[in-house]
């Protein structure tokens, strides 16, 4: 029975800063709960000479990744570059070498995982990833074993603390996008270059590793349909808490007979729901499963002592099972091929607003518009009546997404209707 175990660090940035500083300062608990002695053996970062925040002794930094990799004495490697160059190369490597893997690399795991997965399976070694979501909320271990007896019907997710800062800010303090960005910005919430944070990207990555995971499927981010948030103004936040809803971006599965059905998007979340209330840059993720029912995930979506826990628990099961040859409980392939819808199947509810002009007519033929493509409102508001025409608020009842789609295309050619602005799915 082996009782030491060796871990490597690949990267000393936020996450492997804060993974290092959590297994020397805690050492004790740590060896104590696992009944290991789990030693930081090596970390490697090209930059190994600027100060951090918590310093290590300087006999633990190296710039040759050889010194993990390849270093017999090193049973866990955690990758925590990020990106899918070198680091896909890392944990291969690694996992070839029969070194058990932890990384909080989400583009990775959601466009390699499975083969990753494989490959550790195939080198009797482990793979773990909690940290790829939600910081360091426990997420991926509860899906596969807490509620892991259960047929997960519905996942929501606010799985981007950048964004949630934004929107929570934007409707806090009735401000548009571009101050309320510059803001997180400034504050060091957003990245100088924004753009997989408010485009959709990280959370569509976020949204294939907890799909896969939980329905068992092969989800490839292609699948994904995504949106970002860069078209919420000020006016839709306002329009939200008038008819009781707060923006967020969500990431949503849902297993709708037998199909599923993977989205991320801006979406009218009632008040009364408890995602509504998630502020700042927390996370929360709501599931769903046939027999636990409604459950949430809440906490610290990013962040380097955050994450850094999630690493180390990562760190901690491996060593609960280091003697057996594979931690099963974790590790799974059996991934099935399951029909994802795509965008014009979906269903929901739909807000839009329509720059129309104010004149009589002008309501009975968009609501003519939408009722030949089947599409019934369910609230109405006109608002801002000026020598400019008017503003036209609706919600739609429950409808699929192609006929509001054709409908819309067919109200933006009516010569009374100036503009239609972007469509905010409705419900969750």
């Amino acid at each position: 029975m082996k009782n030491i175990i060796k871990v490597g660090i690949i990267g000393y940035g936020t996450i492997g800063m804060g993974t290092a500083k959590i297994l020397i300062e805690n050492k004790t608990l740590i060896s104590k709960r696992t009944g290991k002695e789990i030693i930081l053996e090596k970390i490697v970062d090209l930059d190994i000479t600027t100060q951090r925040e918590y310093q290590v002794d300087p006999s633990l930094l190296s710039t040759d990744i050889k010194e993990i990799i390849e270093n017999d004495d090193i049973n866990v490697v955690v990758e925590s570059i990020g990106g899918i160059n070198p680091a896909k190369t890392f944990i291969e490597t690694a996992l070839k070498n029969k070194k058990s893997v932890v990384t909080p690399n989400k583009e990775v795991i959601a466009k390699y995982g499975r083969e990753l997965m494989i490959l550790a399976e195939e080198n009797g070694v482990d793979l773990f990833f909690e940290a790829a979501v939600g910081g360091g909320i426990p997420i991926i271990r509860p899906l596969k074993m807490g509620i892991g007896a259960n047929n997960i019907k519905e996942i929501y997710g606010i799985v981007n603390g950048t964004t949630n800062f934004i929107l929570s800010k934007m409707a806090d303090d009735g401000e548009d996008f571009d101050e309320t960005l510059k803001e997180a910005q400034d504050l060091g919430y957003a990245e100088a270059d924004p753009t997989a944070d408010i485009e959709g990207f990280d959370s569509s990555y976020k949204l294939v590793i907890l799909s896969t995971l939980a329905f068992g499927a092969k989800v490839d981010f292609e699948n994904i349909y995504y949106e970002g948030i860069t078209k919420i103004t000020a006016r839709d936040n306002m329009y939200a808490n008038e008819f009781g809803y707060e923006i967020k971006l969500l990431a949503v599965g849902k297993e709708i007979d037998g199909k599923l059905e993977l989205r991320v998007h801006p979406t009218f979340v009632p008040q009364s729901h408890p995602l509504a209330n998630i502020k700042g840059v927390n996370n929360a993720i709501y599931v769903k499963g046939d027999y636990v029912g409604e459950t949430m995930f809440y906490g610290p979506g990013a962040g380097a002592e955050p994450t850094g826990s999630a690493v180390v628990a990562d760190i901690m099961d491996i060593a609960y099972s280091f003697d057996t040859p594979l931690n099963r409980r974790n590790l799974r392939t059996d991934f099935e091929d399951i029909e994802i819808v795509g965008q014009g199947d979906f269903n929901s509810e739909y807000f839009l607003r329509i720059d129309c002009a104010d004149e009589s007519g002008v309501l009975a033929a968009i609501s003519s518009v939408f009722g030949k493509h089947d599409v019934s409102i369910k609230s109405a508001l006109q608002k801002d009546a000026t020598e400019k025409g008017s503003e036209l608020v609706v919600i739609t009842h429950d409808v699929k997404e192609s006929s509001i789609l054709n409908a819309v295309k067919e109200i933006e050619s009516l010569k009374t209707v100036f503009l239609v602005h972007k469509l905010i799915r409705v419900g969750v």
